[in-house]
């Protein structure tokens, strides 16, 4: 038995992806991403109030590992000052490697992989609005904390304000604490190096990549332990998600492709005249008939002429 699909839930073919198409697209997300950090600055008061509110948290829990390590970092540069490298810099170049790499390599898995990363990168951008945090290199010094890539500026292209670049420290949103995307894009990398790294080597830094960000994180005093689980936390929902905003784009782009398609031609369909049907063409019935039977007389008279009937005597 034939099956119909149910209308409007048709889905659109799928298509090669190609970098022109893809690159604006990466490009826009993070722009997005850029822009969600400058605009989500909120009241410096309500954020100071979350990031203490959130240490008390861990502490009651005994989970605040954040002052040792921010401590070490700051007592052994040979630790803090790559540190500081790596929180200020890997997020952008390791990320978009294992996109081209998926690209390139694993085509079949990269659009999910990226619809999951994307969509998680927008639940994190509504944490950074909603729950303006100060992070612990911002508390007073009664806390504890040294901020390390101020600490060690003189080593790194940053200045004393958060890892921007120096003088540009103002066009950050040192507040955006909350949760730590720097926890959740590592995580994202090290399960694409997982599932679809071949080597030995791969599986390592699949493993140690996510891990040593989230120390990499507390020990420059950037984040509270619990934003890096905010940061694995966000992308659990995106990965739940990611499913449904595929097919929500699928159903778009097919309403588009059938919206902008030219309607059929009518050259092929037949005419009507006077209750008989006349091909495309035709301006009466049996018009094209009638020409072959014209065009198909002369042949007849010759085969007459040439049967072997003897001509009439003159």
């Amino acid at each position: 038995m034939a099956q119909t699909e149910t209308p409007g839930t048709e889905v659109a073919p799928r298509t090669r992806l190609r970098w022109w198409t893809e690159l604006p697209l990466i490009l826009l997300v993070y722009g997005c991403y850029t822009a969600g950090r400058l605009l989500a600055r909120g009241d410096v008061s309500s954020a100071v109030d979350h990031g203490l509110a959130i240490l008390r948290f861990e502490k009651a829990l005994y989970l605040n590992a954040e002052n040792p390590l921010n401590r070490l970092f700051t007592r052994e540069p040979w630790l803090g000052v790559p540190a500081d490298f790596w929180y200020a810099s890997l997020h952008y170049v390791v990320t978009p490697a294992v996109l081209v790499w998926l690209f390139r390599a694993r085509a079949e898995h990269y659009r999910a992989a990226r619809t999951w990363l994307m969509t998680s990168t927008f639940f994190g951008l509504i944490g950074f609005t909603l729950l303006p945090t100060c992070p612990p290199r911002l508390l007073s010094a009664g806390h504890g904390f040294v901020d390390t890539m101020a600490h060690y500026s003189s080593y790194g292209w940053w200045g004393g304000e958060a890892s921007a670049p120096r003088g540009m420290g103002g066009m950050t949103n040192q507040y955006a604490a909350m949760p730590s995307l720097h926890v959740g894009w590592a995580l994202w990398c090290g399960i694409m190096l997982w599932r679809f790294g071949g080597t030995r080597l791969t599986k390592v830094c699949a493993v140690a990549y996510p891990l040593l960000t989230a120390l990499v994180v507390m020990g420059t005093a950037n984040h509270y332990f619990l934003d890096a689980v905010a940061g694995v936390a966000v992308m659990g929902v995106g990965l739940l998600l990611a499913p449904r905003v595929t097919r929500g784009a699928d159903l778009l782009r097919a309403r588009l492709v059938t919206a902008a398609a030219p309607a059929p031609a009518d050259a092929g369909s037949p005419i009507v005249s006077d209750g008989c049907q006349t091909s495309a063409g035709e301006r009466i019935p049996r018009q094209r008939e009638s020409q072959r039977a014209s065009a198909a007389e002369p042949d007849a008279v010759a085969r007459d002429a040439g049967d072997g009937t003897p001509a009439p005597a003159r």
